[in-house]
């Protein structure tokens, strides 16, 4: 797998120039690492469904450099698409509006709808930079990982996931951990599609009002499926008291290791895994995916966690961890 240096320029050159060939290419974000083809070329796109083995009607998220790169893929920012970009980009937000016509029609999964963000890290903001002065408006970008699997927070997670002929731009760990909330901005009220680490009450503040709970006729988003995030060992939750109870004395069958990520350590006996969870919603969030990893790779028979707190800031783990578990 080639791997480049995110903070080098050449490294930025020579990835905004494959995706300006059609190439697929992993880079960096705040939130999780993204698989990236250029949105205005349907051939392109194609390759991140087929290197993900995603259902190629499952929309993708465009990143795009600055709120003139997004109007070439929207045939209509609202004012309150407008006040959300004014407020959000570039950081953990994906707004989504209706689509052009003509424009990133396999991004969208087919849809009059797209989805659009401009990432805050600075490998990605330097690419998509790149990419345009090479004539690029848009990267279509999921996570770089297998469909359904655990999102990637690193480049060693890239490397886990894809053959040695992808290109993957290394740009350290990522700070959110958790992928970008999702408003629709289709509707007269928008709706919150999917939460992340910006909690309603930030973005309702910005809004002026009320979001609208998301219903049948929202369109589809990226990581809204019931079943998403999802390791290859099986995940339940617990509450914490259920959680300890259930922890005390050795794994429940003989040989078997049982990762566990709470607060409180299991009681001493063999078989536990555990990873210790931060009391904060943004620790957890940012290291989450890593630990789940880490826990396939040491060949754990389950995952059991901790059910989060309650609280609008607990949101985006919640619902990664529900999918996980579904």
């Amino acid at each position: 797998m080639v791997t480049l240096p995110g903070a080098d320029p050449e490294s930025i050159r020579v990835a905004a120039a494959r995706l300006a060939a059609g190439g697929l290419v992993a880079f960096p974000t705040e939130t999780v690492y993204g698989l990236g083809a250029r949105a205005d070329d349907d051939a392109a796109v194609a390759r991140i469904f087929a290197a993900k083995g995603r259902p190629a009607e499952h929309p993708l998220i465009v990143h795009v450099p600055d709120v003139a790169a997004a109007r070439e893929f929207a045939a209509d920012l609202s004012d309150a698409a407008l006040r959300l970009m004014a407020a959000f980009w570039p950081g953990p937000l994906t707004v989504i509006v209706p689509r052009r016509a003509g424009r990133g029609q396999a991004a969208a999964g087919g849809q009059a709808s797209i989805g659009l963000r401009m990432p805050a890290h600075p490998v990605a903001l330097a690419l998509l930079r790149e990419a345009a002065r090479l004539g690029v408006t848009g990267v279509a970008a999921p996570s770089a990982n297998r469909f359904g699997r655990v999102s990637p927070t690193a480049a060693a997670h890239v490397r886990a996931e894809f053959g040695a002929q992808l290109m993957v731009l290394d740009g350290g760990a990522c700070d959110v951990g958790i992928e970008s909330a999702i408003v629709d901005c289709t509707r007269a009220r928008p709706a919150l599609l999917r939460p992340g680490q910006l909690t309603p009450a930030r973005l309702e503040a910005v809004l002026g009002g009320p979001l609208a709970p998301a219903d049948a006729a929202s369109p589809r988003a990226s990581g809204t499926l019931a079943s998403h995030y999802a390791p290859a060992a099986p995940v339940r939750l617990f509450d914490a008291a259920t959680l300890q109870a259930r922890c005390r004395g050795p794994a429940a069958a003989a040989g078997t290791v049982v990762g566990v990520y709470s607060r409180l350590a299991p009681e001493a006996g063999p078989g536990w895994l555990h990873r210790a969870m931060p009391a904060d919603a943004a620790g957890v969030a940012r290291e989450l995916f890593a630990v789940l990893r880490e826990f396939d790779a040491a060949g754990v028979s389950a995952i059991w966690v901790e059910r989060p707190p309650p609280g609008p800031e607990w949101d985006g783990v919640r619902d990664r961890l529900q999918r996980a578990a579904a």
